[in-house]
């Protein structure tokens, strides 16, 4: 990464940057007090960290381990996109600092010897703090590295020498990086790496995601309780959304996650309407109008950057039309099989069975479609209605442990420990004719976040409503609309 220096200043983009003077140069290399930090205590993650790198080392004896964070992505020009650390360097070490990478070094006791290599603070004799556009000056004060050393339990090195000090490790210990994160660390060592074993190594780290400790489920519960928060404040204004957009809903539940948390785990979806036909409608420019129903898709990350991910259906003038209950409480029923069915040793695709199962049989009695309730599961003639999946994993990411295996994952069995998402839906699309005219431009979804326990399972956010009565209570008492007779 190109740093500057005070004798090299870089210029900003539109040249606007007048020449640095050497009387100036000497006024900014005096005159700043000591602020380095002593005693400080160890990240909360720092133990279960930890936990995972052991994990990590055992499985790849003998091998070296390159983990990158990552680097700011350009949004436009000179400006960038907030900072997100790669979530398999975030899982290993608790830290979310830029540039940041992990390396394992095999040792001669048969493990390995972790080494954080961060970005070190700029000293004030070095013009990067207030010339460059990541200076501490223009971006916030960063740790020193021994400040890194005591918050992450680790040695912290400086990650400007660590492509120069991995090239010239010994060149036999095999070597495996995790790619797609830092380019230029992937061509520095380019000669040492193979693809197909970087895989290997991608796919254990999302695995080793798919059991969460009680830290993180902590933090889930933690993401999820501020979600439902968020989903107060939306009711608390759907009033106002009505004479708005979209926009306003989505602001408000967004606002709830940064106040709360680091920012939402994924774009939020606000969809009113037809729009709700849409499964990832982000585009949140339509209006609310009273009569319809508002699908809301949102999750608080906090800042540890565990993500919730919650979807209730509303309608915007506080009562379900009869045939909207009819569509809602067919998926509130498909939602309470899928839950029934989360528990260990069940198989993962178990939930999705059970809810679609529901579904098709709704559709059959509806009319919508031609039996036998078998023959529609078999061909899969529901899809058409259901589209999605009935639920992922969640974690780090919103759809967690995605490089998992098969055989792993979606072909598995539930364990306690895992947190996943049960979520169906039924979607009628504005032009579908295979619907009568009063169906078109109908969506439900209703999605809990569900922890897999010793004997069974609990709802993350079971403190939403989620029955079509209670959710006209929850909107005459919160947002102050017309209850149910």
């Amino acid at each position: 990464m190109e740093r500057v220096t005070d004798e090299d200043p870089k210029p900003r983009k539109n040249g606007l940057y007048p020449a640095v003077s050497d009387p100036l140069k000497d006024f900014m290399r005096s005159g700043w007090s000591d602020t380095e930090r002593h005693g400080l205590a160890p990240d909360p993650q720092a133990p279960h960290a930890a936990r995972r790198r052991a994990a990590l080392s055992a499985a790849f004896a003998g091998e070296r381990l390159v983990v990158p964070a990552g680097h700011l992505k350009t949004r436009s020009n000179d400006t960038e996109y907030p900072f997100r650390a790669a979530c398999e360097y975030v899982h290993l070490t608790g830290d979310q600092t830029q540039d940041a990478v992990l390396v394992l070094e095999p040792n001669t006791s048969g493990g390995h010897d972790a080494t954080a290599y961060l970005l070190p603070r700029s000293d004030r004799g070095n013009g990067e703090f207030w010339l460059d556009g990541q200076g501490e000056l223009w971006v916030g004060r960063r740790n020193s590295l021994a400040e890194g050393e005591q918050l992450l339990g680790l040695p912290c090195r400086d990650v400007r020498k660590v492509a120069e000090e991995l090239k010239a490790a010994d060149p036999a210990v095999p070597t495996r990086i995790v790619r797609g994160h830092d380019a230029a660390l992937e061509a520095a060592l380019a000669d040492r790496l193979d693809a197909a074993r970087d895989a290997e190594l991608a796919v254990f780290l999302h695995e080793l995601r798919l059991v969460k400790d009680a830290w993180e489920v902590e933090q889930l519960q933690k993401a999820v309780d501020s979600t439902v928060r968020g989903f107060h404040d939306v009711v608390g204004v759907l009033d106002r959304a009505a004479a708005t957009s979209e926009r306003y809903i989505e602001g408000t539940f967004n606002l709830r996650a940064r106040v709360e948390g680091n920012d939402v785990g994924y774009g939020t979806i606000a969809a009113s309407g037809p729009h709700a036909c849409t499964l990832h409608w982000v585009r949140n420019d339509g209006a609310v109008r009273p009569g319809d129903l508002l699908l809301l898709d949102a999750g608080v990350e906090t800042d540890t950057l565990y993500t919730a991910d919650v979807t209730r259906t509303l309608p915007v003038s506080g009562r379900f039309t009869e045939l909207q209950r009819k569509i809602y409480d067919a998926v509130y029923d498909a939602q309470e099989a899928g839950i029934a069915a989360v528990r260990p040793g069940a198989k993962y695709r178990d939930f999705h069975d059970a809810a679609q199962r529901v579904l098709a049989e709704r559709l059959v009695s509806w009319g919508i479609l031609e039996g036998p309730v078998e023959r529609v599961l078999e061909i899969g003639l529901q899809r058409r209605y259901t589209l999605h999946g009935t639920g992922h994993m969640l974690g780090l990411d919103v759809h967690d442990c995605a490089a998992a295996r098969t055989e792993a994952y979606v072909g598995g069995t539930l364990e306690p420990g895992m947190v996943l998402t049960v979520e169906p839906g039924l979607y009628f699309q504005p032009d579908d004719t295979t619907v009568p005219e009063e169906w078109r431009g109908i969506g439900v979804r209703i999605e809990d976040d569900v922890l897999v326990t010793e004997d069974g399972h609990r709802n993350l956010s079971a403190g939403l409503p989620r029955t079509s009565a209670d959710v006209e209570a929850w909107l005459a008492e919160h947002a102050g609309l017309p209850a149910a007779e």
